[in-house]
């Protein structure tokens, strides 16, 4: 009856004008799919399986190439379209990497996480290998040294579950692989800490590393800060998400790397994290009431990736004092819930599509391609934080914007001179 009320409801909607068809679609899929799970973590861990799976289980079969769509960005550049296969390898790695390092249990959760664990591993040890159909270019272009970065944040961030159970001889192939990029440099820009991070994994596990190549990011990035929580990408500021795909999470990871092997000290990591803590006040309260944020400069078909900053503070329970863990918890569900029901975001077999609410591929930009969209996999960081933490155990609460716009009181904003 209830179910019946709300269409006979969104369908005077549409027929008034009111709604699109699309949007009815969307609607009755929320109403009808998202209120089935128990929780909302249940919801996160099923819908970064969806989003990872295809990419995962296909590398594990042999199968990446052979199944995985080539859509390309209608302006798409001269560079190779064999990159697309290592972002995809790459982003979804980094975004699933806390999670499947949580141990296993009895839980249904467990299946999956165990699944997907199993799984990366297997992917790994295959696509490294030089017969292997699924061989991953890191040869060829520029673009490599970008995805590697984030298959070495993997590493960092899952050591144990990632990186100690390969083969051996897959391990020399990946330290190969990275060592290999030091013939291109990066770009003047966020790249910087490409190298870096790729360099301080190197660091971490006890390879030879290029000083340079790790130190130069992190000197170019602090020499490019602008104030109030934002690195400047390159030495002026752009208004995008670039500060978190990209530069405060690989920033402090480096840092992080550096200062452990006492090539940095404490003050330079502890300054990069309290940046990184104020930029995330700035990514909750960019989250509308309704779960909606700007569709603002570059890479927007990059979709939740866009709050990686704020999801890698919470996973460090990190968060400031002001924002309680279920005001991150109930805005990113609630974004999630509005970007991934919208039809067209998937294709048949679950494979993202180029656009940023549903399929626009006119939007993406030059570089963009299906494995450059699996950066969404980097807002579930929070996964890696157990069931019983409480950012999932706590009673859901209001993000700042939502209680704003209700009359509810909120705390000020204030810029930070650090």
């Amino acid at each position: 009856m209830r179910r019946r009320k709300f269409i006979e409801t969104m369908s005077f909607a549409t027929a008034a004008g009111v709604v699109s068809s699309t949007q009815l679609l969307a609607a009755e899929y929320k109403a009808n799919r998202l209120g089935s799970y128990r929780n909302d973590r249940e919801y996160w861990c099923e819908l970064l399986y969806k989003i990872a799976s295809p990419v995962v289980s296909n590398l594990a079969s042999g199968t990446l190439k052979k199944n995985m769509p080539l859509e390309k960005s209608p302006t798409f550049d001269s560079r190779s379209l064999s990159v697309t296969y290592l972002e995809a390898v790459g982003r979804t790695y980094a975004g699933i990497a806390p999670w499947i390092a949580l141990p296993d249990d009895n839980t249904s959760e467990a299946v999956l996480r165990k699944k997907l664990r199993a799984d990366a591993i297997t992917g790994l040890n295959k696509c490294f290998d030089p017969s292997s159909p699924d061989l991953l270019n890191f040869s060829k272009d520029y673009q490599p040294i970008v995805d590697s970065a984030y298959l070495a944040q993997a590493f960092l961030r899952a050591p144990k579950a990632l990186w100690e159970p390969l083969d051996s001889l897959t391990k020399q192939w990946i330290v190969s692989s990275f060592k290999s990029l030091r013939n291109r440099k990066p770009f003047n820009s966020n790249w910087l800490l490409f190298g870096a991070i790729t360099e301080a994994f190197l660091l971490s596990i006890g390879e030879e590393y290029d000083h340079v190549r790790i130190t130069n990011g992190v000197d170019s990035l602090n020499d490019w800060y602008k104030g109030d929580g934002w690195y400047g990408d390159g030495p002026n500021l752009a208004f995008d998400y670039y500060n978190s795909f990209v530069i405060h999470p690989m920033m402090v990871d480096t840092l992080r790397i550096l200062v452990d092997h006492k090539l940095a000290d404490e003050k330079s990591y502890e300054l990069a994290l309290i940046r990184m803590q104020r930029y995330a006040v700035g990514q909750e309260r960019m989250i509308s009431p309704e779960g909606t944020y700007p569709p603002i400069g570059r890479s927007i078909t990059y979709r939740t990736g866009a709050f990686q900053a704020l999801s890698q503070i919470a996973l460090m329970e990190k968060l400031p004092e002001s924002i309680l863990p279920a005001q991150v918890r109930c805005a990113l569900t609630k974004v999630k819930q509005n970007m991934y029901s919208i039809p067209g975001t998937f294709d048949k077999n679950n494979w993202l599509t180029l656009g940023f609410c549903g399929h626009q591929p006119d939007i993406a930009d030059y570089y963009t391609s299906t494995g450059s969209l699996y950066m969404a996999t980097l807002s579930f960081l929070p996964l890696g934080l157990p069931e019983t933490n409480l950012f999932w155990t706590q009673a859901p609460a209001d993000w700042t914007a939502k209680s704003a716009w209700s009359g509810k009181s909120f705390q000020k904003d204030y810029h930070v001179d650090y």
